[in-house]
């Protein structure tokens, strides 16, 4: 890099390695470089990883977005912003995660394939990783149906694993068609989905497997009610890889919220016991607070991390996280440099 430009390095908040950075190596690209988010770190580290979800605008002001995901400052390693999560239309999720950066909020920036090819997909990666946002999710998408906009058309030129791949090829200074990147590699650290709930044991684990392979480095699952299902899948596909695993914990505000999941959540069967306690409770909503801090604690037990999910009440789940036992993360991160 010449050095008279080095005053324009300095004004972005990404970090800037060179594809020579990377010649050589036969790691995965999120091996051989430093870690470049404070999630990778964690992760480093061996750390409890706790993320938690916040959604995008829906319009132009995002003071709401910015004061629920402040409410989680200090006590999870990274926020989660959706991409068109249930296709509801809502902000870019890219926008959305470089507005908490400037808040000194460290985003995972999820990124489906459902409204965009493989062009403006790696057009986002690059701005994503130049922007300081590092920490990527990848995604397939829900069905365009699913939505409020059912006439609108689905792209899904990649799915979920070709996208780990695009992300993968970025970061060691290629694009999807094996060109190289003339300034500069990504700097990306990738994520994907699971679900240790699936009907299919053997899919689960070939899916796993395959993301796994496309590189990525951490996964967050669905909305976990079955534990001893998340047991087998911990010890039975997940063991063999190192990857960290974070369990979803949802918080129910009601039983009238669980029976609504059931029926609306494929693949989540909320247990009629979990439905009856929020229903005989006088205070539904506590009751699921103390609910979600259980399932906290029994994640504690068996993976990685967990991964929160609060809709409209993010601002209750440092509530659930101290319940739960579960430290702010800087006294964490703090403890662990005396040490």
């Amino acid at each position: 890099m010449d050095d008279r430009n080095s005053h324009l390095v300095a004004s972005f908040p990404g970090t800037f390695p060179t594809t020579a950075t990377l010649n050589g190596s036969s790691k995965s690209s999120c091996q051989s470089m430093k870690a470049s988010s404070r999630l990778q770190q964690a992760v480093d580290a061996g750390e409890f990883l706790v993320t938690a979800e916040v959604m995008p605008a829906k319009g132009g002001n995002p003071i709401h977005m910015v004061e629920q995901a402040l409410t989680l400052k200090g006590r999870v390693h990274a926020v989660n912003i959706t991409d068109g999560s249930r296709a509801v239309l809502r902000m870019s999720s890219l926008a959305a995660a470089a507005i908490l950066l400037q808040q000194g909020i460290e985003p995972v920036c999820q990124m489906a394939c459902r409204d965009r090819n493989r062009v403006a997909l790696q057009a986002d990666l690059m701005g994503a990783s130049a922007l300081g946002i590092h920490n990527i999710l990848a995604l397939t998408g829900d069905p365009i149906k699913a939505g409020d906009h059912p006439k609108a058309r689905g792209v899904f030129d990649l799915e979920s694993v070709r996208l780990l791949q695009v992300i993968d090829k970025l970061n060691h200074g290629l694009d999807c068609n094996d060109q190289s990147l003339s300034d500069g590699v990504t700097q990306l650290f990738p994520g994907a989905a699971v679900d240790p709930q699936l009907a299919s044991w053997s899919g689960l684990q070939r899916r796993f497997e395959r993301k796994v392979a496309a590189g990525a480095q951490f996964f967050q699952s669905q909305l976990i009610v079955d534990f001893d299902r998340l047991e087998k899948f911990m010890s039975q596909i997940a063991a063999d890889y190192n990857k960290p695993i974070l369990a979803g914990i949802f918080l129910l505000k009601s039983a009238k919220n669980a029976q609504f999941i059931n029926r609306c959540v494929p693949g989540v069967n909320i247990p009629e016991a979990i439905i009856d306690r929020l229903a005989r409770a006088t205070d539904p909503l506590q009751e699921g607070i103390a609910i979600a801090a259980e399932q906290v604690q029994l994640a504690r037990q068996l993976c990685q991390g967990v991964h929160m999910m609060a809709v409209k009440r993010e601002d209750l789940i440092p509530q659930i996280l101290d319940m739960a036992g579960v430290p702010p993360v800087d006294v964490v991160a703090t403890v662990a440099k005396v040490h």
